[in-house]
C-alpha cells in the first residue's frame, strides 16, 4: 500500500441517488481536475456521489519530486488506498492512463463496475508514439513547452490537433493549460513495453468502453480490442477528441455514461 499522501476530492450530491459512488482516476501529463470541469458536476446533477483522485506526484497528491519513478503498480497502490478509502464499492472511471491504472486494480481488487474513457490499446503506446512521429512530429517539439506552462500559438495549435476535437477552437484550449503537466518516465516507458507486462484476470464486472471519432492519440478502431477483452459495450462519441471530458462533445460523452451507469 502507498504511503504517500494522496488527495481525493470528494464531490457528494445534493441528493444521491443510492447508486455506487463514482471514482475517477486521471490519465496521463494532468490530474484530476479534468473530471471538474464538466462531467462531476452532470452527474452530480444525477445524484451520483463523486470522487476524483490525484495520482502520486501530480495534483495536490504529495510525490512530485519523485515523479520520475512512479510506475505503474505505484498507480495502482494509489487507487487501492482511495478505494479503501471509500464508504462503499464504486465504479471506477479512468481515462486514458487511468485506464490502465484501474485495470492493473482489477486484477486483484474490487469495483462495481469499470469505464474506459479513451484506453490505452493493450498494444500500448508504441505506436501511437511512432504515428505521431510520422503525422505530427511538432507534437513532441511542443509538449515541453506545454507542460513548462510557457505555451505559444504553435503549442496551441499542436494540442488542439491532437488532443481534441476538430471543433474545439485552439484558442479555448488555453483553459486548459494548467491541467497539464510532467509524467513519470519509468510510468511512459511502461506504457510502450504494455504487451509484455502481466495482464491478469479480467473480473466479470459491467464494464463500458468509451472513445472518440476523431481521437489523434487512440483511434476510435482500437477500442474493439479492449472491448473485447472486457466483453464490454463499446461507445464512439462522434466528432470527439482524445480529451472526451473537455471537448465540445463532452455531454454526448457524459449523457452515454449516465446511461449505462443506470445499468448498474
Amino acid at each position: 500500500m502507498s504511503p504517500r499522501k494522496l488527495k481525493i476530492h470528494r464531490h457528494p450530491a445534493a441528493k444521491s441517488n443510492g447508486r455506487p459512488p463514482l471514482l475517477f482516476i486521471h490519465g496521463g501529463y494532468t490530474h484530476s481536475l479534468c473530471w471538474q470541469v464538466n462531467f462531476i458536476p452532470f452527474l452530480n446533477a444525477q445524484g451520483y456521489d463523486c470522487y476524483a483522485l490525484d495520482l502520486s506526484g501530480h495534483g495536490a497528491s504529495s510525490g512530485h519530486e519523485q515523479l520520475d519513478e512512479f510506475g505503474l503498480a505505484d498507480y495502482t497502490d494509489d487507487l487501492t488506498q482511495a478505494v479503501a478509502e471509500l464508504p462503499a464499492l464504486p465504479v471506477l472511471i479512468g481515462h486514458s492512463m487511468g485506464t490502465l491504472v484501474a485495470q492493473r486494480y482489477l486484477i486483484d481488487g474490487k469495483a462495481a463496475g469499470v469505464a474506459l474513457l479513451s484506453p490505452v490499446p493493450p498494444t500500448g503506446t508504441g505506436g501511437t508514439a511512432s504515428r505521431l512521429a510520422l503525422t505530427n512530429p511538432a507534437f513532441f517539439e511542443e509538449l515541453p513547452n506545454a507542460i513548462s506552462g510557457t505555451p505559444t500559438t504553435r503549442t496551441l495549435q499542436v494540442m488542439a490537433q491532437v488532443y481534441f476535437s476538430p471543433d474545439m477552437p485552439f484558442e479555448d484550449t488555453l483553459q486548459f493549460m494548467p491541467m497539464i503537466g510532467s509524467e513519470s518516465e519509468t510510468a511512459v516507458s511502461e506504457m510502450v513495453i504494455l504487451p509484455f507486462m502481466r495482464t491478469g484476470r479480467r473480473p466479470d464486472i459491467p464494464a463500458l468502453v468509451m472513445g472518440g471519432s476523431e481521437d489523434q492519440v487512440f483511434p476510435a478502431s482500437l477500442l474493439f480490442f479492449t472491448a473485447l477483452a472486457w466483453r464490454a459495450k463499446s461507445v464512439t462519441v462522434e466528432r470527439a477528441g482524445h480529451m472526451l471530458m473537455l471537448d465540445p462533445q463532452w455531454r454526448d460523452a457524459a449523457g452515454a455514461l449516465a446511461d449505462w451507469l443506470a445499468t448498474i
